[in-house]
C-alpha cells in the first residue's frame, strides 16, 4: 500500500521542535559535510518524513530560517538590565548577538542569502539598536550598520575556524574593538 503524500515515512509524527533542532544541526554541519547545508529535502530525509510533512509546521524555507533565528537569537534581547544607559544597552545587545553568530554562523549566512528570512527576533534586534542609537548619534542607521557588520565580520570568521566540539576563543578582542567603536560615538550618556 502506498503511503499518502505528506505523511511521515516511518508512520510517526514530526514536531516543530524536532524540525528546528534537526534543521539547526544540519546548518551547523554545513562546513563538515562539503557545504551541502540545509534544504527542505535534506531536512525531511534526516527526519525520516516526506518534505510535504514539514509544511504543516513551517510555511517554506524562509519560514524555517525565521523560526530558527527566533530560537537562536531569542536570548539577545531577553532580560536586558533595566535602566542601562543607551551606550551600555547597545554594548550588551551586540555582545549577545555576536555570541549567537559565533555559535551558529551558518544560520547567519543562510539569512544573508534569504532576505525574506529577516524578520521576527532579528528584526526586533535591529529595530532596538536603531532606537537606542537615535539617542546617541545623528547618524543612527549608519552606526547600526557599522556595529552589526562588525559583529558579523568578527563572529563569522572566528566561528569558521573553530571545530564544533572546541571551545570558541575568548571574545575579548571583539569587546575591545566594540568599545573603541562605541567610544567614537562620543561620551556615554543616557
Amino acid at each position: 500500500m502506498r503511503r499518502p503524500r505528506g505523511r511521515p515515512a516511518q508512520g510517526t509524527g514530526v514536531t516543530r521542535d524536532a524540525i528546528l533542532t534537526t534543521a539547526l544541526a544540519l546548518l551547523d554541519e554545513t562546513e563538515s559535510n562539503g557545504g551541502k547545508g540545509l534544504s527542505m529535502r535534506a531536512l525531511a530525509s534526516r527526519l525520516g518524513v516526506t518534505p510535504m510533512s514539514l509544511y504543516h509546521h513551517v510555511e517554506d524555507y524562509a519560514g524555517l530560517l525565521r523560526a530558527l533565528s527566533d530560537a537562536v537569537y531569542a536570548d539577545v534581547l531577553k532580560d536586558i538590565e533595566a535602566g542601562l544607559a543607551c551606550h551600555e544597552e547597545v554594548r550588551e545587545i551586540l555582545i549577545r548577538y555576536h555570541a549567537a553568530v559565533r555559535r551558529h554562523p551558518q544560520l547567519t549566512l543562510a539569512i544573508f542569502a534569504t532576505p525574506e528570512a529577516f524578520a521576527g527576533v532579528t528584526r526586533e534586534i535591529t529595530d532596538r539598536l536603531t532606537r537606542l542609537l537615535q539617542a546617541m548619534t545623528t547618524e543612527p542607521l549608519l552606526w547600526r550598520d557599522i556595529l552589526i557588520d562588525h559583529a558579523h565580520g568578527s563572529g563569522l570568521p572566528v566561528a569558521h575556524n573553530v571545530a564544533p566540539a572546541a571551545t570558541p576563543p575568548d571574545d575579548g578582542d571583539y569587546r575591545r574593538a566594540l568599545d573603541a567603536l562605541l567610544s567614537a560615538l562620543g561620551p556615554r550618556r543616557q
